[in-house]
């Protein structure tokens, strides 16, 4: 029988967090930008509009892959990104409520589908925060 190694990184957790973070993230990210067109016309949004979120996630997403691999975790920049999905998870939620971006009916669940998405991220990056003390 093979023991196991036992880590003591205190930021397994939050590295795993980030790391999952930034990987849905670019993968959103790419479909808005690769595939614009059909996606506007499913959830509603104009296809530009798509483009540049979808600029913004990629990038967004590279950050916070770049944040996961620190050998130190940026503890501010932990906290940047658990704040910014707060925001965005707010956002959308208020994007659905105020029909700000003429969402269709599968627009609007995708929204608020994505908005808990990054909810449970922003509160497990939040636990991995708090873990790696």
């Amino acid at each position: 029988m093979t023991a196991l190694p036992i880590t003591t990184d205190r930021t397994k957790f939050l590295r795993l967090a980030l790391a999952a973070d930034a990987a849905v993230t670019g993968v959103n990210g790419l479909a808005y930008l690769a595939f614009a067109g059909p996606v506007a016309a499913l959830l509603g949004p104009d296809a530009a509009l798509l483009r540049g979120i979808g600029a913004f996630l990629l990038a967004y997403g590279a950050a916070v892959a770049v944040l996961a691999t620190r050998r130190d975790i940026s503890r501010t920049g932990t906290r940047a990104v658990i704040a910014l999905n707060v925001a965005w998870t707010l956002g959308s939620v208020a994007a659905v409520v105020t029909g700000a971006l003429d969402l269709t009916t599968i627009g609007a669940v995708w929204a608020v589908t994505q908005a808990l998405v990054v909810a449970v991220f922003a509160e497990l990056q939040l636990t991995g925060l708090r873990k790696s003390r």
